[in-house]
């Protein structure tokens, strides 16, 4: 029986998710700071909507509980604590510069040829994803495609649209490509590697099918022109800021995954695998910063230059520039078209330069008439400008108080300026890892417990045993459908994954049924992410943030047009390769 509580419930669930898909955002004025921008989205409305459920005895204190502790093997701070460590590796070994380095490899490789250099993306992206998961694809991947349709003067749609998909399908390969996985093998008790070996083929299926589409549906030479106009080339040594870093950061991942593949069948929680290696490059990182800077292979932090520090030219803006730059010089000659996109590219990679070394005080036209600098550091200054813009309290420039806090903030400033240049490698990583998946993820957490708490889990089994009759087939299409459905209005395909998993549960399938039922729910929510919605993934939410950071915005609609084809494709292909699988095996 359906109660008020459980409706009042449900309508909240709802609404978390439609304000993660759309924020709010208004201005409200506080007593003592004044007039404040407020936004209700995917940080604050789950949050919020716990709140008023807590407050209304919907859910109570139990249900919070569970959601962080877990219940039913779903143990959500394993997932945290496995996905910030991952993160944290991952990042390090992207900050060296090794995945720009094959970007620029495989951009040498195609040549002027549009659509081999299509392909060859395509795969670059699907294999790094495959090793390290997509977080990395969607941070360095995207800047490099950004630069890269700018400086060959290409719609970059085609282009970003196919790193998303090749991203959000290779990472349904290993079990820690994608925190969904996680769940999965938590809830349904998987093997990690038996979880890759379900996975293999329906992504071979889905990465082919995604590419043919993709290609079909690009086809006019407007998106891939058989031929480029562009013959620079591009220096992956240039980019590799430390090799050292990047040979160590590869062996080490990899050392890690293997071991946990290893141990996975000794039902050794993966956090407590993941988590000592993490340690372990966090030691390298500061040992080694401090060698490199201690021998000079680092700059000395200098006072005096306040635009050196904290600086962080982009060494893959820097790359194209000087690709550009040095063509036009060679050949002495601009066509209006050269010219428009030489101006467009000086202006895009001037713009991001600025914004990283301009310090207080110091105009924007004082740096253009400067040479840029080579970059000395990788270092983002994340709290340096949280220290720098943060306004001082509303009091006399002479008053006692207000210059305490002005000298304390300038001290606060300088040394963290200090370890900045010291230790770049750590101060660059922090600021990129995914901590806003941490309460979010807990949200949901939380979220589907009042679901369950109210009845909800077990009437959605119901009608999903009534839909299935119990039977493999229609359970692998019904789950792997809904699943992608979902993963556009239920907070992303993580809220998504975790409603499922407790449905299936609650289901009380045959062993079999109850494994197609979770192969097909993997395979759904990596797809899922190539959907309708940016917030149908943390990865799209991602993916959208760097574009607009590039000065590159894609409506939300034609992001919707372009993966829908692919959508269907990949979900058609890949839930028919889970059914023959099926099908073969039991």
């Amino acid at each position: 029986m359906v109660t008020p509580f459980a409706i009042v419930t449900f309508i909240f669930f709802l609404l978390s998710g439609i304000f993660v898909i759309r924020s709010l955002s208004f201005h409200v004025r506080l007593p003592f700071v004044g007039e404040r921008k407020v936004t209700v989205g995917l940080k604050s409305a789950p949050i919020i909507a716990i709140a008023i459920l807590w407050a209304s005895q919907c859910l109570g204190a139990t249900q919070i509980r569970d959601g962080i502790i877990g219940t039913d093997n779903i143990k959500p701070y394993n997932i945290l604590i496995l996905f910030i460590s991952l993160a944290y590796m991952t990042t390090t070994l992207d900050i060296t510069g090794i995945l720009q380095a094959a970007a620029f490899w495989v951009s040498n490789k195609g040549g002027s040829s549009g659509r081999k250099l299509y392909f060859y993306f395509y795969l670059l992206f699907t294999l790094i994803s495959m090793t390290v998961g997509n977080d990395p694809v969607i941070l360095s991947g995207t800047v490099f495609l950004a630069y890269y349709t700018v400086a060959t003067g290409l719609p970059p749609e085609a282009w970003l649209i196919s790193e998303f998909a090749a991203a959000n399908t290779a990472s349904m390969v290993l079990f820690v490509g994608n925190p969904t996985n996680v769940v999965i093998c938590e809830g349904f008790q998987i093997n990690n590697a038996a979880f890759t070996a379900y996975m293999i083929w329906p992504f071979i299926a889905c990465s082919i099918a995604g590419y043919l589409v993709l290609t079909l549906q690009f086809r006019n030479e407007q998106h891939i022109p058989r031929n480029l106009n562009i013959s620079g080339y591009l220096n992956p040594r240039e980019i590799l800021q430390d090799r050292v870093s990047a040979v160590f950061g590869s062996i080490w991942l990899a050392t890690c995954l293997i071991v946990v593949i290893v141990l996975s069948s000794f039902h050794v929680d993966v956090w407590k695998i993941v988590l000592p290696f993490a340690a372990g490059k966090f030691i390298f990182d500061i040992c080694w910063d401090h060698h490199r800077y201690s021998t000079g292979k680092i700059p000395k932090f200098n006072e005096s230059e306040p635009s050196h520090v904290g600086s962080a030219d982009d060494p893959m803006a820097t790359a194209f520039r000087r690709v550009m730059c040095g063509e036009m010089q060679r050949t002495g000659t601009m066509t209006l078209t050269d010219t428009i996109r030489h101006h467009d590219l000086t202006e895009n990679i001037l713009r991001d330069e600025i914004h990283h070394s301009t310090s207080p005080g110091e105009s924007t036209q004082d740096i253009s008439n400067n040479e840029i600098r080579q970059p000395n550091s990788s270092t983002l200054p994340f709290l340096n400008s949280v220290l720098q813009r943060a306004p001082l309290p509303n009091a006399p420039p002479d008053a006692p108080d207000h210059q305490f806090v002005a000298r304390l903030w300038r001290r606060l400033s300088l040394r963290y300026k200090k370890l900045a240049v010291h230790f770049p490698t750590f101060f660059t990583a922090v600021p990129r890892l995914p901590f806003r998946l941490v309460p979010f993820a807990f949200s949901q957490f939380i979220l589907i417990e009042a679901l369950e708490h109210q009845g909800w889990i077990d009437i959605f089994a119901r009608w999903l045993v009534v839909a299935s009759n119990k039977k493999t087939m229609p359970v692998v299409w019904l789950v792997g459908i809904f699943c992608i459905i979902l993963c556009n209005i239920s907070g992303t395909n993580i809220g998504a994954t975790i409603l499922f998993t407790k449905i299936v549960r609650a289901s009380a399938f045959p062993e079999r049924t109850a494994r197609a039922a979770s192969v097909s729910l993997a395979v759904a929510s990596n797809i899922g992410a190539v959907s309708f919605t940016f917030s149908a993934s943390l990865t799209g939410l991602l993916w959208e943030a760097v574009l607009k950071d590039k000065g590159i915005t894609i409506k939300q609609w034609k992001f919707a047009m372009w993966n829908t084809l692919p959508l269907l494709a990949m979900t058609g292909v890949g839930l028919g390769v889970v059914s023959a699988m099926m099908a073969v095996l039991h």
